[in-house]
């Protein structure tokens, strides 16, 4: 006659889930291999570095090559920055005009900007001259835009943390005067169009 034994035996070669006793104790059983945890899907993000902020938007106004000098306080006000840009007479007033058009964009503001002819007056300013000189001469001290002068007139000109020179013909006395004036009406940066060769000659014999 079979044995009834009081607990049940146990078959160590048998895996898998184990009911549990008669009598409520679980049998020990040696660790079975579980199931491995499921792979991350593609495309679905998984334990990890945290993704990348997407890349701060650039400053409107600051470009890599912004033209106005970094200069402490200290400085600031004795020497401004000289830029030469290589024009013809027949191109200086064009290379102004794209310069102006950099400095704008660069973050300088309309009022900033002072732009002198040696030769023929810009356009804006034989314009705005036909209307009278008083109300000509007003919006450069209302200082609300570029202003467009022409070099002889250098000396009543307000100061301005940049001066741009267009060298577009004219008396070369006159346009050799007006370059050193240039230079003290501009507080921070003068840029010049013309010949770079003529324009370091007019520079140096002021300086």
């Amino acid at each position: 006659m079979p044995l009834i034994p009081e607990e049940p035996q146990i078959h160590e070669s048998v895996q898998g889930p184990v009911a549990p006793a008669a009598n409520g104790r679980t049998a020990p059983t040696r660790p079975v291999p579980g199931p491995r945890p499921a792979a991350p899907r593609p495309g679905r993000p998984g334990p990890g570095p945290a993704r990348p902020m997407p890349p701060a938007q650039r400053t409107p106004r600051e470009p890599a090559a912004k033209p106005t000098p970094a200069t402490t306080p200290s400085t600031s006000a004795a020497t401004p920055q000289i830029q030469l840009i290589p024009a013809s007479a027949e191109g200086a007033l064009d290379a102004a005009e794209e310069a102006v058009d950099l400095l704008l964009d660069s973050g300088r503001a309309p009022g900033d900007v002072l732009v002198l002819t040696t030769g023929d007056p810009h356009p804006w300013a034989a314009h705005e001259l036909s209307f009278g000189e008083g109300a000509y001469w007003a919006q450069l001290a209302a200082g609300d835009d570029v202003f467009y002068a022409a070099a002889a007139d250098a000396a009543r000109a307000s100061t301005r943390p940049v001066v741009v020179v267009a060298v577009n013909g004219g008396n070369d006395d006159v346009a050799a005067t007006a370059l050193p004036l240039a230079l003290g009406k501009a507080g921070a940066l003068l840029i010049v169009c013309g010949d770079p060769q003529w324009i370091n000659s007019a520079l140096g014999a002021s300086a």
